[in-house]
């Protein structure tokens, strides 16, 4: 298939509701870019969904990777979908992020059984999250919450979330574009700040993936990149991988687009969550990459790898 247009493609995703929901949105940009072409998907269960116990950070930012990227090699699946943010920052040899299309809301949302915003939570509010980012903005504007590890898919984290006393929470932290896909964006507490709530490195971002080698299919995916969200993705992507850091660590880079104009706001915590760092950086986009690598760059020289390993 490396070097001729096949008439069908088998689209690798994982299993979730939402993953099925989302890598039913690239499906549809990509039918109607090559409508001579039948895309069927592929559901693939991954370590990440069979895992809902361990922290994130136990194992590894690949965790619901891995598995498509091994379908893709042994040919069950052609093409990949992925969030972007569950991907590491460097690829393993011989793949390719063929298409990133339009990115969807990065930010991240507050669901509290209480309503209201953060300020709002009463002290001692339990709030869920197994993202050290996420825990550690939460701490900085509110120090007085408990905060305790959550897994599980939206609609299981949306209802320990809700549950009170019954699930030992009271809310949790969330990505706003899982729930806008999911139809459930009513139901949420409050938008939070992306100045205070930086967001995930490639959050609200998917991303299909292909064999490098695979040139006829590289080419065909090609057709539903979108290029603003390339350059913001390249930006985000090169800080993490010059930090060398990924969802174990309490780190985040966000970038934004003013015309030609780029600017990057990225934060690094230590393992505790008592220190922290943000700082930013801007320019034009077509230097997007070195944006985010000068940036991380700055940040190493005051103490963010010593801050981030503890």
């Amino acid at each position: 298939m490396s070097g001729s247009k096949p008439s069908r493609v088998r689209v690798g995703t994982r299993a979730s509701d939402l993953a099925v929901i989302q890598t039913g949105l690239v499906v549809s940009l990509l039918r109607e870019a090559h409508p001579d072409i039948e895309f069927a998907l592929v559901r693939i269960s991954t370590a990440g969904d069979r895992d809902k116990r361990s922290a994130l950070e136990a194992v590894g930012v690949s965790i619901f990777v891995r598995e498509l990227e091994a379908a893709l090699e042994d040919g069950r699946a052609d093409i990949a979908i992925h969030s972007l943010k569950d991907m590491p920052s460097e690829l393993p040899k011989g793949f390719t992020l063929a298409a990133l299309p339009e990115r969807g809301d990065p930010r991240d949302v507050l669901i509290s059984r209480f309503g209201g915003g953060v300020t709002g939570l009463p002290p001692g509010a339990r709030i869920g999250t197994s993202s050290p980012r996420r825990a550690t903005q939460l701490r900085t504007v509110r120090p007085d919450i408990e905060i305790l590890p959550i897994r599980g898919n939206v609609n299981t984290r949306m209802t320990k979330a809700l549950g009170g006393d019954e699930t030992g929470y009271d809310g949790t932290i969330i990505a706003a574009v899982g729930l806008d896909r999911m139809g459930r964006l009513s139901e949420v507490s409050e938008i939070l700040n992306p100045n205070d709530f930086v967001p995930a490195s490639g959050q609200g971002t998917l991303a299909v993936e292909t064999l490098t080698s695979n040139t006829a299919l590289t080419e065909i995916v090609s057709a539903v990149d979108h290029a603003p969200t390339r350059a913001v993705s390249s930006a985000e992507r090169a800080f993490l991988a010059r930090l060398g850091a990924g969802c174990a660590t309490a780190t985040a880079a966000y970038a934004t687009l003013d015309g030609d104009q780029m600017a990057l706001r990225c934060f690094a915590a230590s393992p505790t969550g008592h220190r922290s760092m943000t700082q930013t950086h801007s320019g034009d986009v077509a230097e997007a990459a070195s944006i985010g690598s000068a940036l991380a760059d700055d940040m190493i020289k005051n103490g963010a790898l010593e801050l981030i390993r503890g």
